[in-house]
């Protein structure tokens, strides 16, 4: 299963906003309807962002008309900012906008420019999936056998380039003979838990309990839970991490419980020009993702909401966070620049 590919010069990707209840498919031929689709979560999760991002800005590289190389290095660094704020707290985005604008720049011509980039893309793409894949194994051997796992929100191929962070680290785990269930979480208020997570773990037949958010505690509690595993949007040179909202509270209950809190992400996702989670901007989510489920009004009329996307959990509530380089545990200050080197800085 693949969230996004590259067909016939089109951006082709899975609406995730239409599952589980149906599979439709949108092809993109415009930079500006991928940043469109960004910004309405119909493609979501750090890593297929940062892929999105990057084939988002292969098409503007083919959009831009422009008499030379400079003009046309001013229109697509406009385009990059367009692609890079349609949503802010994950760093994969900025990164994979980045890192294909240093391309851009490097190339001979302007006739060069989008064959570089979609080069570069399609690289972004597959080092992703390979990482995941690593992260699987790597994760797997941290899951002691007979393990009952809790996830969070939705990390298995619908948010990456494929398999999966944290649910690839579970999905490795049980092929593994590890497992023998999963907890998802609801994952308030989108519920890419209940509606992509379970999905996916039940096209693997992977056994799997969907829970409301606020049961995990109680589980935890009753010693239904050996370890927790989520992804991250961007993780901080300290080793905070910012995810799906909800996250911090998770942490906090097993720490209380005792239960290790695992973190999977690649090393695209840690961002060591920030200190400390404080400096993570935290994307607040329009109000009717809260009020509504589908057209259904849940609340009063007119009634204020807060919505922030995701929250910030602190390093010290972290057991490990695992990258497709290695196991990184605390000095995380330490230990991420080691692991990472200065590049994400």
């Amino acid at each position: 299963m693949k969230a996004i590919e590259w067909i016939d010069g089109r951006v082709v990707l899975i609406d995730q906003t239409r599952l589980p209840g149906e599979t439709v498919m949108l092809a993109l031929d415009d930079y500006l309807e991928v940043v469109q689709a960004i910004k309405e979560m119909r493609i979501r999760g750090a890593p297929a962002l940062g892929i999105a991002g990057a084939y988002a800005m292969a098409l503007a590289a083919r959009q831009i008309e422009a008499p030379d190389m400079g003009t046309f290095l001013a229109r697509l660094q406009e385009a990059a900012q367009q692609i890079a704020g349609a949503r802010p707290t994950a760093v994969n985005l900025s990164w994979a906008v980045q890192r294909t604008l240093r391309v851009a720049k490097a190339a001979s011509s302007v006739q060069d420019v989008a064959k570089t980039l979609l080069a570069e893309a399609v690289r972004i793409h597959r080092e992703d999936e390979e990482a995941n894949r690593r992260m699987g194994q790597l994760g797997a051997e941290l899951v002691p056998s007979g393990s009952a796992l809790l996830t969070h929100c939705n990390t298995g191929a619908l948010a990456t380039g494929g398999y999966g962070t944290a649910l690839g680290v579970i999905m490795a785990a049980w092929e593994q003979g590890k497992v023998t269930k999963v907890f998802a979480t609801e994952t308030r208020p989108f519920l890419q838990g209940s509606r992509l997570t379970a999905w996916e773990l039940a096209q693997e037949g992977i056994a799997v309990t969907v829970i409301v958010d606020a049961a995990a505690g109680y589980l935890m509690s009753k010693g239904e839970v050996s370890c927790i595993f989520v992804g991250a949007d961007r993780i901080a040179g300290n080793g905070d991490v910012a995810n799906k909202i909800g996250t911090y509270t998770l942490a906090v209950l097993a720490k209380v419980h005792g239960i290790p809190f695992y973190v999977a992400a690649p090393t695209s996702t840690i961002d060591l020009s920030l200190s400390g989670g404080q400096a993570i901007l935290v994307e607040e989510r329009p109000a009717r993702e809260v009020t509504h489920v589908g057209g259904t009004l849940l609340t009063p009329e007119g009634i204020e909401v807060r919505n922030p996307a995701f929250d910030i959990t602190p390093c010290n509530f972290v057991t490990a966070i695992i990258t497709e380089k290695g196991v990184v545990r605390e000095p995380y200050n330490q230990e991420l620049r080691r692991t990472v080197g200065h590049g994400n800085g």
